[in-house]
């Protein structure tokens, strides 16, 4: 078998180069990291439930119209998508009080946000991966400020998708980051949700219980972490009788 070539390795994940120009094989890892990489486990299964989960939450945004890289899930482990220039940030979309919110702002954890808060993060561990305001992303380059109104508008796009799945599972998507990217038609940037949407970048919480059922589990050593990304998995139908994800239909 020909040796692929790496073209980049982080915490989660994998990226190699794809069978056609323009394409990037994501493979998802077992590795559970916090705490900008200080905490650092192996949990067999996680990268096979990300995968699964990753792709039937990027089916669901491509059957509304909203574009990202995702093109199909090649086996257990891999996604082939389309390869895109990365902005350099991570964007968080909150609709409750939770994490470095409450720190910053004294707010009590759950509390519901009058409206979704978008929040841009500059992608750098090296940093603690620092929150900027659209005048730095501006100022700096690293969008223009038309992508900026154009990401603002994306993310809030897929928290109306996502919200809408979770609570049909009884889940409340309490914040979420994605990472976008551009790809060039016709020498024009048209921007794409990239990356993945899985446990690993959602806070989610049992609507009835409270529950965890994210990387929080990990975090904070509140169980064990496959558990709880099974139990969402489950929630979704994603889980036949013999434990293994299966392939969704995608709604045409």
């Amino acid at each position: 078998m020909a040796r692929r070539k790496l073209i980049y390795e982080g915490k989660a994940k994998i990226l190699y180069e794809g069978p056609e120009p323009g394409t990037l094989i994501q493979y998802f890892k077992d590795d559970a990291t916090a705490f900008n990489g200080e905490r650092h486990e192996v949990v067999e299964g996680k990268g096979v439930l990300n995968n699964r989960l990753s792709e039937f939450f990027m089916l669901a945004l491509a059957n509304v119209g909203i574009p990202t890289h995702f093109i199909r899930r090649l086996n257990m482990r891999e996604q082939l998508v389309r390869e895109a220039e990365m902005i350099p940030l991570e964007v968080v979309v909150r609709n409750f009080a939770a994490g470095s919110l409450t720190r910053r702002l004294g707010m009590d954890e759950g509390t519901q946000l009058p409206r979704p808060l978008v929040e841009f993060y500059l992608k750098d561990d090296s940093l603690g991966d620092p929150i900027v305001a659209e005048e730095h992303i501006a100022a700096f380059g690293w969008a223009s400020q038309q992508e900026i109104d154009e990401m603002v508008n994306l993310a809030l796009r897929v928290n109306d998708v996502l919200s809408g799945l979770f609570f049909g599972v009884g889940i409340r998507l309490v914040d979420f980051k994605i990472e976008i990217g551009r790809i060039w038609e016709n020498d024009y940037p048209r921007l794409i949700v990239a990356d993945e949407i899985s446990p690993d970048s959602c806070r989610l919480w049992d609507i009835r219980t409270g529950r965890k059922l994210d990387k929080d589990v990990f975090r904070h050593e509140l169980g064990d972490l496959a558990d709880a990304y099974t139990e969402v998995a489950r929630r979704f139908g994603l889980l036949p009788a013999n434990g293994f994800p299966k392939r969704p239909t995608l709604v045409n």
